[in-house]
């Protein structure tokens, strides 16, 4: 009886199927680039990540709840193979990440660019786990600086590319 009155007030997100579809499918995504190099490649005192672009495509093409999702997919990969200190912290590995693809999605709304959303939510995965990084002292903000230039810039090109290659294709099929 109480889920009903739940559901009648909207408190339950409502997805379609396509939306679910999307969302197991770069979650899978997320799950193969989490266990291989292409997921976390290796740049020495740190690694570049493309695990954010799935959550980005998400949060574009399906909304901010596809995108989320996708996100704590990312982080919840993140946090189980965490080999230092800072992604053994839940805070740190899962929570910026689950802001990937809502903020993809509110600048992809607001700007109709998906490269520049694809920057966006690559800002908010560098910026808010380097962030929580120096809160939490795991890294001095200067050390977090040379990591957010060095990874945070080729991240971001390489996500504007990728998604706007995807969201544009798929936008194409979705409308045959």
């Amino acid at each position: 009886m109480q889920i009903r009155a739940l559901r009648e007030k909207q408190v339950f997100a409502r997805l379609t199927l396509r939306q679910m579809a999307i969302a197991g499918m770069l979650s899978a995504i997320a799950i193969v680039l989490s266990t291989t190099v292409l997921g976390y490649i290796p740049l020495g005192i740190a690694s570049a990540t493309t695990m954010h672009i799935p959550a980005i495509i998400g949060g574009v093409l399906e909304g901010p709840i596809v995108g989320a999702f996708v996100g704590l997919i990312f982080g919840i990969t993140s946090f189980l193979r965490a080999n230092t200190p800072l992604f053994a912290n839940p805070v740190v590995a899962i929570l910026p990440r689950i802001f990937i693809g809502v903020v993809a999605y509110y600048v992809y709304r607001w700007t109709k660019n998906s490269a520049i959303a694809a920057a966006a939510g690559t800002l908010t995965n560098t910026i808010g786990v380097l962030s929580l990084a120096v809160i939490f002292k795991y890294l001095p903000w200067q050390v977090a600086a040379f990591v957010a230039l060095r990874n945070g810039i080729p991240e971001i090109i390489v996500a504007s590319l990728l998604v706007t290659a995807v969201v544009k294709s798929l936008k194409k099929a979705y409308n045959r």
